[in-house]
């Protein structure tokens, strides 16, 4: 029985360099007692903010050496942590640098209220002042959120309780990641292995049905044994969006969420209609597969193999890396110089490793290394994983070196787009470099279910996640029962006639970390379809819009940066555009196949 390595034991050439932020943890500790002289330096404006824009300036750059700290210190305790999730020590730091962010937001909620006080004609002087001039955008931003700023008092008391809002994530990663126990399942080749976040899609992926039925039935047994401890943290999470949406006056959980990136609600609900309007091509694809797999319908754990198995691509960790850097030559040599540095300098932790974070991410804080966590597992989505989160972390990269902290955390809405335009890249320089038809459709293939998965899977799981905030906001419990028979209902929506509505699919949501991420995953459906459209550009030798793109941080509001790049999310235009080419790329792989 194969069982993977523990951390500790990984060659070190295939583990992440955090040295480069503490070399030690006796230097987070100096860091750690560090912060409360920062807080000290950030208390000392309280009720001096209106005395002049100088003044206020000066509050705003002790604010930003503050929270630089605390990004700092909190992305070390996690990436360590991440390593091994059941290592205690790890997790304290964690738990510490948790608990002390709650106590500080909480000593510094008078700071934005504060500002609310200062009379509407006074600010807007302020906002004119050359003092303030750097913080425009800020000051414009403030001026919106006005109506949604509590009193201090008030906010106080949020900023207290932020870590308890935040306790029912901290419970589903221990449960999720740490706590779980799959069962023992055979692969293609008859040999036991215990199933594992980590190989649940490579198995998935298997051309042996068995294998891919084994998987998928054993995966669900245990969320299903498990469902109501899961509904009952999912509903928390939900529960707490709900309530803060509530107390900051808006209309909705939802509301309140796109607010942050003055993403109008409509972007989301346009995003969803859209969708609906344009599934037949999708129904079209998944009846096709059946046919191409000789099954009169799919049932769910069909869906992931590849229709060309014999071209399927184990890749070894060098020649992935080989062709993500040929792949990205086009963006230009000060782009992959920069790529270089990401192997170089030991900013990725590859291999899957006992307690390891399941998944993959990419996490940095200022000026520091952009570190990616991989479960790096040799199929060809895994590939296209390490472009992925390339994408993320040379974006912060670019982002960090060419602006001041209070400006270089880009939000998330555009975070997606940089992402999967280099899995773009790399499916276009694959196909464009093999004569071999089946590997050309095997690769077709695998954008099509790019964009299956990217546009309308997360688009499905936005559906599902607007749809239980409307249920807690109308007083409905999320009981297991609740929120699997709304699964259930939604995935046979979106896969249609040709798939089986397999039943265990309906615990499918419970394994769905993003659900605890507060209307983050419809980002995913806007950030391919934009990838697709700059894609094309960079292939056509423009990059300097995109490389402005990444460099734009968070200098101007989301929808201004991606309509400055040619793609306008107000309209259906960029979600209709990538259906069309989802649509496309079906035809060209039913020629491929004739």
């Amino acid at each position: 029985m194969k069982e993977p390595k523990k951390h500790s034991e990984l060659p070190v050439e295939m583990t992440w360099d955090l040295s480069k932020m503490y070399a030690t943890t006796d230097e987070w500790e100096k860091d750690f007692r560090k912060i409360d002289g920062l807080v000290r330096n950030v208390q000392k404006f309280r009720g001096h903010l209106a005395d002049s824009p100088a003044t206020l300036a000066k509050a705003f750059q002790a604010e930003d050496k503050l929270g630089f700290l605390l990004e700092k210190l909190h992305t070390f305790a996690h990436l360590r942590s991440d390593e091994d999730t059941g290592n205690s020590e790890n997790r304290g730091r964690v738990d510490r640098i948790l608990s002390k962010s709650a106590k500080i937001e909480g000593d510094t909620a008078w700071f934005e209220p504060e500002i609310m006080k200062i009379d509407k004609k006074k600010f807007k002087e302020f906002a004119k002042s050359p003092e303030l001039k750097f913080y425009a955008l800020t000051m414009k931003r403030l001026e919106a959120d006005r109506p949604h700023t509590l009193s201090e008092a008030e906010e106080r008391v949020l900023g207290f309780s932020s870590e308890v809002f935040g306790g029912a994530y901290k419970t589903f990663s221990m449960m999720n990641d740490a706590d779980l126990k799959f069962p023992i399942v055979r692969d293609a080749e008859g040999s036991e292995l215990r199933l594992t976040h980590g190989n649940y899609i490579k198995l998935l992926e298997s051309p042996d049905r068995t294998v891919r039925r084994d998987a998928f039935k054993g995966m669900y047994s245990v969320y299903g044994q498990f469902k109501n401890t899961f509904a009952s943290i999912l509903d928390t999470a939900v529960k707490s969006h709900v309530v803060d949406a509530s107390l900051h006056k808006f209309k909705s959980a939802l509301e309140a969420s796109l607010f942050e990136d003055a993403v109008p609600v409509s972007v989301y609900e346009s995003l969803i209609s859209t969708v609906h309007d344009n599934i037949n091509p999708l129904y079209d694809y998944f009846k096709f597969r059946a046919r191409r797999l000789g099954l009169k319908k799919l049932d769910m754990y069909d869906i992931h193999c590849p229709l060309v198995p014999d071209a399927a691509m184990e890749i070894e960790w060098n020649d992935a890396v080989r062709h993500v850097k040929d792949a990205l030559r086009p963006l230009g040599k000060t782009y992959c110089s920069i790529l270089d540095k990401a192997f170089q300098e030991r900013w990725i932790d590859i291999p899957e490793a006992q307690g390891k974070r399941s998944g993959a991410y990419s996490s940095g804080c200022y000026r520091c290394p952009p570190y990616l966590l991989l479960n790096y597992s040799g199929t060809l989505d895994s590939v296209f994983t390490l472009a992925h989160e390339l994408g993320h972390s040379l974006h912060s990269y670019f982002s960090d070196q060419a602006n001041d902290y209070h400006y270089a955390g880009y939000k998330i809405f555009v975070a997606e787009v940089a992402s999967t335009t280099n899995e773009i890249l790399l499916q276009r320089h694959l196909v464009a470099r093999t004569d071999d038809p089946a590997r050309k459709a095997y690769l077709l293939n695998h954008l099509i279910d790019t964009i299956r998965g990217t546009l309308f899977r997360q688009t499905m799981f936005a559906e599902f996640e607007r749809d239980i905030h409307q249920m807690a906001e109308n007083g409905e419990p999320l009981t297991a029962d609740a929120l699997s028979s709304r699964y259930f209902e939604l995935n046979k929506r979106y896969h249609g006639p040709g798939v089986n509505p397999d039943s265990d699919i309906q615990f499918e949501w419970a394994r769905i970390p993003h659900f605890h991420y507060d209307f983050y995953v419809y980002k995913y459906a806007t950030g391919i379809s934009a990838a697709l459209a700059l894609s094309k550009k960079i292939l056509d030798g423009e990059t300097e819009g995109y490389l402005r793109f990444l460099k734009a941080g968070d200098s101007k509001e989301v929808i201004d940066i991606m309509k400055d790049a040619g793609v306008d999310f107000t309209t259906p235009a960029p979600v209709q555009d990538a259906m069309t080419i989802f649509a496309e790329q079906v035809k060209e792989l039913k020629k491929c196949l004739k």
